[in-house]
């Protein structure tokens, strides 16, 4: 494979009826920065049914330009129409570079991607970086998080990844950039025999689910709340209320169905990185730090003044959480007074 034949940092720009997914301006972030280090462009590819106006928003979050590929057959996300529309446009674009929401849709679409690209792929990275020889240095946790691996493709492009929503940060709105939106229209060559699957109905169904990772504040419980889960979360949940957050776990504690799969924070939960995050009881295994801690503030409370997570706390509490966090919403409420 001739290398020098590709060029530029592509993003899949991820939007569901019309909105493009905020993880999509993540991506954007870090490809802007990826792209400035290899001196290329930021290309976004939108692809939809009548979503052209959408496009300046992603002008404004770092690209240079944006493929609208904008067909009928894209309106809603189905497997085939989506993965022969994007491989056609790789295959004659020639990126060097394509980053991938780590979503449902993401998770389903870059396997596909990377298969008829005879590329490779690496799955839920945590940090993006070039090597001194311009390639792609992918980060990810491996062997059940015990260590953290960087993977390169040396020999083929593109080089392609998907990223964990809220790992990477997003730049600011750009109010110029939006204004100069460079938007080019492409219209993928889909017939009939590319749809396999036909949508007959959508159906919602109307669930609350906690946003941890637009939250400022994040309270969250660990194995130590073992003793008495109901009153570790009653404490967590007040403390949260008390701070203007919400509340997130380990893998422990969800695994053991004190609190639902939304709330978990760490590997295989979510990435957060909120101006505080608050951990109770959480001993600080390297599954659960991958996905907090980017955090501004990490304050933790831990019996075991040996826990790992001392290591990465800005301020910490060695004491028993069922006597320190009432203590400490008690003095919360009364410095809001």
């Amino acid at each position: 494979m001739d290398k020098t034949q590709y060029k530029d940092v592509y993003v899949f720009a991820e939007q569901r009826e019309g909105v493009i997914q905020n993880v999509a301006f993540e991506l954007l972030g870090k490809a802007r920065e990826l792209a400035d280090r290899l001196n290329q462009k930021v290309v976004a590819i939108l692809a939809g049914s009548g979503i052209k106006e959408k496009a300046k928003e992603l002008i404004a979050y770092g690209a240079d330009s944006v493929l609208c590929v904008d067909a009928p057959e894209l309106k809603q996300y189905i497997t085939e129409p989506y993965a022969q529309a994007v491989t056609q446009i790789i295959r004659e674009r020639k990126p060097s570079i394509l980053l991938i929401g780590a979503t449902t849709i993401g998770r389903d679409l870059g396997p596909r991607l990377s298969a008829r690209l005879e590329t490779g792929l690496t799955a839920d990275c945590t940090g993006l970086d070039i090597s001194e020889e311009g390639d792609l240095l992918m980060t990810r946790p491996a062997f059940g998080g015990h260590l953290m691996a960087t993977i390169i493709c040396p020999r083929f492009r593109p080089q392609m990844s998907t990223v964990r929503p809220g790992v990477m940060q997003t730049q600011p709105f750009d109010e110029a950039g939006a204004a100069k939106v460079v938007v080019e229209k492409v219209t993928p060559a889909l017939t009939a025999d590319d749809i396999h699957v036909e949508i007959l109905d959508i159906k919602k169904s109307a669930k609350k689910l906690v946003d941890l990772i637009g939250a400022d504040v994040v309270v969250s419980v660990g194995r130590g709340i073992s003793s008495d889960p109901e009153k570790g979360i009653a404490l967590a949940e007040e403390l949260a209320g008390a701070l203007g957050g919400v509340v997130g776990a380990s893998r422990a504690v969800t695994d053991e169905g004190w609190l639902s799969a939304d709330h978990q924070v760490g590997q295989t939960g979510k990435t957060v990185h909120p101006r505080i995050y608050v951990a109770l009881g959480i001993s600080g295994a390297i599954q659960h730090v991958a996905g907090m801690q980017d955090s501004e503030t990490i304050i933790a409370i831990n019996k075991n003044e040996n826990a790992p997570i001392f290591g990465i706390a800005s301020y910490g509490i060695v004491g028993d959480l069922y006597k320190v966090v009432p203590e400490l919403i008690k003095e919360i409420k009364a410095a809001k007074a």
